[in-house]
């Protein structure tokens, strides 16, 4: 089977104690938004990039309807797979120009 004979003693073991093998509770605190609440953070992150982290926190609302700080959506943010954007304001030469410029007007 590939797996440890201790991983498989100390599943018995649990299994025998409290009839079920799935995880218990963990410690630290709790999480104070939902997957999908996450997702649509990072989604709102990405469709605007210019929105500061504690504008952006003002908007969002927890799993017991209390803002989200900005410090937790910047850590979040930060900590998300998919995101390789810092939370600042790209630097000014990076920025794409505002479309009049763009046009030529």
């Amino acid at each position: 089977m590939n797996v440890n004979r201790t991983t498989i003693f100390r599943l018995r073991q649990r299994l025998h104690e409290t009839y079920m093998l799935s995880d218990g509770p963990r410690s630290g605190r709790p999480r104070c938004t939902t997957q999908r609440r996450d997702r649509n953070l990072v989604r709102n992150h990405m469709n605007n990039r210019f929105l500061s982290a504690s504008a952006s926190s003002r908007q969002t609302r927890g799993i017991s309807n209390l803002r989200i700080s900005s410090h937790s959506k910047k850590t979040f943010i930060c900590l998300w797979p998919t995101c390789s954007s810092p939370i600042h304001r790209p630097h000014p030469d990076l920025a794409s120009p505002p479309p009049t410029y763009a046009l030529g007007l």
